[in-house]
């Protein structure tokens, strides 16, 4: 009779314990936690194996223009980078993850770490990202790695932030663009926090 107990007990609790953090992030890395302005976040994928995307995401057409389809190579030497480059620039901690989207996206949910320069205002910020203004250019000797998002392949917004920053001298070298943004991240699950102002 113990023995039934013991074979009804496993299978009872077998899915629920099975459940318990099998989706990972990459082989060895199930989690990690970033600070933020907020305090500390952990990003990890959501463990329930049967969540869809963010409906904010689901979307598959837009108008073209504005909504149109990015290059991979959004400049001549600016590295695209996926997920796990993104995770790993955030983990340890390479620069300034920047959410180029606007004010009004930003908010309703951002990576953890993340902060807002909208694609608008980027030209005027750059001191922000380790340039200095000087005879009204920017020197940007001192410039911080970025890596750079928006909404994803069909969003123009930190496409036209890079190209912005190019344009006012900052180096390519220092930008990462992350082309599948917050579409991509949501789209495996990833720790998403609302944005602060």
């Amino acid at each position: 009779m113990n023995r039934v107990l013991i074979v009804l007990l496993a299978m009872l609790l077998s899915p629920a314990l099975a459940q318990a953090d099998e989706v990972g992030i990459a082989k060895g890395l199930m989690a990690f936690t970033v600070e933020t302005e907020d305090g500390p976040v952990e990003i990890k994928r959501n463990q329930d194996q049967s969540a869809t995307i963010n409906p904010d995401y689901a979307k598959t057409s837009r108008k073209c223009p504005p909504f149109c389809v990015q290059p991979h190579e959004v400049a001549p030497g600016v590295k695209t980078i996926g997920e796990l480059e993104m995770l790993y620039f955030i983990k340890d901690k390479e620069g300034i993850l920047i959410d180029a989207r606007t004010e009004s996206w930003h908010v309703k949910g951002t990576i953890p770490g993340s902060k807002n320069i909208p694609f608008t205002l980027i030209a005027g910020r750059l001191d922000e990202l380790g340039c200095v203004k000087k005879d009204n250019k920017w020197d940007c000797a001192g410039a911080e790695l970025v890596a750079m998002y928006c909404n994803g392949l069909w969003c123009g917004q930190s496409p036209m932030a890079i190209r912005a920053m190019l344009r006012e001298g900052y180096p390519a070298d220092k930008i990462l663009y992350y082309r599948n943004g917050m579409n991509g991240w949501e789209s495996i699950g990833l720790t998403v926090v609302e944005g602060g102002l």
